[in-house]
């Protein structure tokens, strides 16, 4: 398993990692919602974020993370190939080497709040909405 940057022509894999991440991790989510989310993620998110990726021996991608400011902003696993430590290996490679500290969770994502405080992340707030302003509740949290 190797971490790599992220090159634009791999955009296109990554939304399908994200879109299939999110319908197995997020099923508070509705679909408008997830619909809404896409192009942005497509179009502005991946590009304000210093985007890394993890790629088997076949060069495949198998996840990616994306970090800004110190903060884990992204963080999406192949469905079929999670709890096999790629996220570990992202969000070590994000705090060693990207400089991450802090992260936000979905409230209701209890496999990922679960994930963090393993970590070693600890709670410190919680906001009532997600960035969009939407009823999707955030959980701060920081090493």
């Amino acid at each position: 398993m190797k971490i790599e940057i992220v090159e634009k022509a791999d955009h296109l894999s990554l939304i399908d990692i994200w879109e299939a991440s999110v319908r197995a991790t997020h099923d508070f989510l509705l679909e408008e919602d997830l619909q809404e989310l896409k192009p942005l993620i497509l179009d502005q998110y991946f590009d304000a974020v210093d985007l890394k990726c993890a790629r088997n021996g076949k060069g495949e991608i198998l996840g990616f993370c994306g970090v800004y400011d110190g903060n884990i902003e992204m963080l999406f696993i192949s469905p079929d190939v999670r709890g096999k430590g790629i996220g570990a290996l992202l969000v070590a490679h994000a705090i060693k080497v990207q400089g991450a500290s802090k992260v936000d969770v979905n409230e209701q994502n209890k496999q990922a709040l679960g994930f963090y405080l393993h970590m070693g992340f600890s709670i410190t707030g919680r906001s009532s909405v997600d960035g969009q302003g939407k009823p999707y509740p955030l959980l701060h949290l920081a090493l």
